[in-house]
């Protein structure tokens, strides 16, 4: 349903994944990729989101690479070498480029990401607070030292999915995100699911994905997004 498009990125070229919606127009959603890349996953999110009725862009953040699911040495290798300056110049970039097309209808765009790409929705909500109207994190984390985003700047709801038997970024941290955030009195809602690990949502995964929880958390965002994006 989607295909690869261009986008100028603050001088540079940036290219991502775009799926118009079915309905031939639709509010705008950002689809962030975890550290493997801007793999087929990622991908058909975006064309799920389109069947659905939004047009949804997933920026490649890594400009090219990308590696399969039995590589998470090399994944970590390239989510810790992600330049982040160049990366929000493509996540603002792919905001704009959506808020150009003519198969977007929302003046601001939701945005929804996973793992890295889940701390990536989470900052990209703070630093584009403006152009972002829902934040959709699915168990996102922030791997990179010196990287926290300035809660103070966010202004959009935010409903996370994030599993009880996440090694990486489990309920307590879940909780105290959530704590932190509802202090600086922001709209925040992460739902821990029980009995899923890490990566739940992601169906070219077996080992990990569950099909209960995935649906649950994807008619959720879906009825969110359809609230806030507009």
């Amino acid at each position: 349903m989607g295909s690869m498009v261009d986008f100028p990125s603050n001088g540079t070229t940036g290219s991502g994944w775009f799926s118009p919606s079915a309905t031939g127009t639709g509010p705008g959603i950002l689809v962030i990729q975890e550290w493997w890349g801007l793999v087929d996953h990622i991908k058909d999110v975006c064309d799920r989101f389109a069947a659905a009725g939004f047009s949804a862009l997933a920026p490649d953040l890594y400009r090219g690479d990308a590696v399969g699911n039995s590589e998470p040495d090399e994944a970590g290798k390239l989510m810790m070498a992600l330049n982040l300056d160049q990366a929000a110049k493509d996540l603002r970039g792919a905001i704009a480029f959506l808020k150009a097309s003519d198969a977007v209808t929302s003046s601001r765009v939701g945005v929804i990401g996973f793992c890295m790409g889940g701390g990536l929705a989470l900052t990209v909500a703070c630093n584009e607070a403006d152009d972002v109207a829902a934040c959709a994190p699915f168990y996102g984390l922030i791997p990179w030292d010196g990287a926290q985003p300035d809660w103070d700047r966010l202004q959009a709801p935010v409903r996370g999915h994030y599993a009880e038997g996440d090694d990486f970024f489990g309920p307590a941290a879940a909780r105290a995100l959530e704590e932190e955030l509802r202090s600086r009195g922001k709209d925040v809602e992460l739902r821990v699911h029980p009995g899923v690990g890490h990566a739940f949502f992601n169906d070219t995964r077996p080992e990990a994905h569950d099909a209960g929880a995935a649906a649950a958390a994807w008619e959720a965002t879906l009825a969110f997004f359809r609230d806030t994006v507009r």
